[in-house]
This record gives structure tokens, sequence and C-alpha cells, in this order.
């Protein structure tokens, strides 16, 4: 299918997938404050399961197109690629992203997931999958990281650690941007929804097994209302998983990463209006303008020919 012919595609994906992760923020935190408010004390593993229940939910949510992959997981190669999306997209990023949020605020984590992008740019560079950075990029690069220095500084009430939940958050996004290069590199012969399904299956039974030791706690952990929001992240990760590396094959990774401002700004806005514990700081403020910003234009303009 080609984008030129659906010129709203990108754009509108993009910003479902943006609402869906931005909605994720905020929920992971409520979690979090309910454990609290039961007086339950938790730690790493507790999150890890609580990460790895989600994530298996989300892939089962997905077996169907799973189960069409029981060919190409016969070869090697694909199987290998296969893992390694699981152990980067899955695996790594939220391990840190489950540590991160514990010790920072879900405002300043949603304008952080914005440093993806700009992840993304140098990453696909040294990946061989785009060219390298010109001066233009290295100067929104820059930029994006003096608003996120900027958002460090003064992020606001609630923000807790700001500098050691940046410094996860960032850590997280890293690995979301190998996760997604790794998928661009075998969508050709692989599904978005099957391959999403795998990652998100086989990564949620290795964080649930990282997690194991708090499975005494599982019916305290998982009261109902932990549940309820347990299966929305669970349909947040299958859904817009699926749909952002099916847009990969579509649009190239340097503009994938320009859509991607939306994420922040709807995460920023969903977790105002949900954590009512938490306020923007000036400094919040004025690192999301900046971060955005260079989100937008780090994408190299070239003449149409």
């Amino acid at each position: 299918m080609k984008t030129r012919n659906h010129p709203w595609l990108p754009i509108g994906g993009v910003l479902v997938c943006a609402l869906l992760w931005g909605s994720a923020f905020p929920a992971i935190k409520l979690v979090y404050a309910h454990w609290a408010q039961q007086d339950l004390q938790t730690d790493l593993s507790d999150r890890l399961l609580f990460a790895g229940v989600r994530f298996i939910i989300s892939g089962i949510l997905l077996s169907p197109f799973i189960f069409k992959l029981r060919a190409d997981l016969r070869t090697p190669r694909l199987l290998k690629g296969l893992l390694l999306l699981a152990l980067f997209q899955t695996v790594g990023q939220y391990v840190f992203f489950y540590s991160g949020l514990v010790v920072s605020s879900g405002t300043l984590a949603s304008l952080l997931v914005g440093t993806g992008s700009l992840s993304l740019v140098v990453i696909s560079a040294l990946m061989g999958h785009s060219q390298w950075p010109g001066k233009r990029q290295w100067t929104c690069i820059s930029l994006g990281a003096s608003g996120v220095a900027v958002a460090v500084y003064a992020p606001g009430a609630g923000a807790g650690n700001p500098l050691l939940g940046a410094s996860l958050l960032i850590t997280a996004n890293i690995f979301g941007a190998i996760g997604l290069l790794k998928y661009k590199s075998l969508s050709k012969e692989l599904s978005a929804r099957g391959a999403t399904g795998f990652s998100l299956l086989v990564g949620g039974l290795f964080m649930f097994l990282l997690g194991i030791s708090s499975i005494g706690k599982i019916g305290v952990l998982f009261d109902p209302y932990v549940m309820v929001m347990t299966l929305w992240l669970a349909f947040v990760s299958a859904a817009a998983f699926s749909l952002f590396n099916f847009l990969s094959t579509l649009v190239p990774i340097n503009q994938l990463a320009t859509y991607r401002f939306l994420v922040p700004i709807c995460a920023m806005v969903e977790s105002l209006i949900l954590l009512t514990d938490e306020t923007a700081g000036w400094g919040l403020l004025v690192g999301a303008v900046l971060v955005i910003s260079s989100m937008i234009f780090v994408q190299e303009r070239k003449p149409n020919p």
C-alpha cells in the first residue's frame, strides 16, 4: 500500500498510537499509587511480575497471528530475529520503563518518551538503516537534549527523583528504538501483528520468570482494580505496537520518528488530567516545547524532484 494514496494514514495512525500509549503512563502510576494506599511494600520483582502478566495477556490477544508464524519459527534466522525483537522491544525497554516510573512523575516520563525519536535517528544510522544525521539533525538532537535538561531541572510537583528517572527512561527509549529497527529488518517476511504478538508473549513470559519470586503475592498484587488496569494495559500494548510496527513498513524510519511528537503530547495531557498529585513545573513546560520542536524539525526536508 502506497502512503501517498493515503496521506492521512501515517499521522492518523501515530495519533491513535499516541492516545493509547499516552494512557499507559497514568495507568501504571495509578497502579503504583493503589499499591501504596494498600500499604504494600513493592520491589522490582513485583513490578516485573505486573509487567509480565500484562504482556502475556497482550500476546494472547494476538495469538491467532502468532500461530500464522509457525512456519517462520522453523527458520533459524527469523526465529533469532524474533527473539531479539522480544529482548529489546519488550524486556529491555520495559524493565527500565517500569523502574523509571517508580522514581519519576508520569508527566516527566511522558516528555522523556520523546527522546525515543531522537535516539531512533542516531541508532538507525549506526545500524545502517538510514543516513548519518546531518548538521540540521544534530542541532535538533542538541535542542532535544537541552529540553530534557531543563525539564529535569524543574519538573514540577510529584517528580520524585527526576535525574535517576530520566536516566532509566531514556535507556528504555534506546531499547525501544533498537527493537523497532530490529522489526524493520524482518518486516518484509513477517506480519506486524504476528511479530508483535510473539515479542509481547515471549518477552512477557521472560519478565514473568524474572519476577517469579513475587508469585506468592500475586493474589494481593492483582486485586480487581489492578486486574482492570492490567487488561487495559494489555490491550494498549497489543493494539499500539501492532499498529506502530505496521506503520514502520509504510513510512521511512526518520519520518515516523518525526510523527512521534504526538506521543509525549498525548501522554503529558493524559497524565496531568488523571494524576491529580502531579503538576507541570516551568522546566517541564519549557522542556516540552524544546523536545517536541526538536522532534518535528529533526527530519531533513528535501525538495521534491
